[in-house]
């Protein structure tokens, strides 16, 4: 049995999510997908030029898993530029860091008090909203005890969601 994915964290969401050569009509023309994480780690690796362990910690995987991520990306990217394909970001598993949005001190990395605590004011219980991690969107629900916000979807934008004290 395959092992489930843990979800990679991201801090900022790409602004735009299609590239395509100019010059080259859409009809007919390759599409190659990066995921959003890959995205995140070449801002974080070749951007902002973090060395692989921080930015490892950044997204809360290990130093093995950022490496195989960015080597995908940059595959994928140089496969795109080489070849003069478009480029579409879309999908993956991951979740928004609070820390990237402006909210809170970020301990813990967006996910509580630290690993392994439970209680505290953001365990199930029943109050609180969760909010969507998109900040066009900032649409909020009722939270629903048992199922962690960042496991659930915005219903108006598709966005994961973070849960609001």
């Amino acid at each position: 049995m395959v092992r489930p994915k843990i979800p990679r964290t991201i801090r900022k969401k790409a602004k735009a999510t299609f590239f395509k050569p100019d010059s080259v009509s859409l009809s007919g023309l390759e599409e190659i997908v990066l995921l959003f994480e890959e995205v995140e780690a070449l801002r974080l690796a070749d951007f902002k030029g973090l060395d692989q362990k921080k930015a490892a910690q950044i997204m809360d995987v290990s130093r093995s898993t950022f490496q195989r991520v960015l080597s995908a990306a940059r595959l994928k990217t140089a496969k795109a530029l080489s070849e003069g394909k478009a480029i579409r970001i879309k999908g993956g598993e991951f979740i928004m860091s609070p820390r990237g949005l402006g909210q809170g001190v970020g301990r813990g990395r967006g996910r509580g008090l630290g690993r392994g605590r439970m209680g505290g004011p953001f365990a199930a219980g029943p109050g609180g909203v969760c909010l969507c991690t998109n900040p066009e969107c900032k649409n909020k629900t009722p939270h629903q005890v048992g199922l962690p916000c960042y496991q659930t979807k915005c219903p108006k934008c598709g966005s994961p969601m973070v849960r609001q004290g």
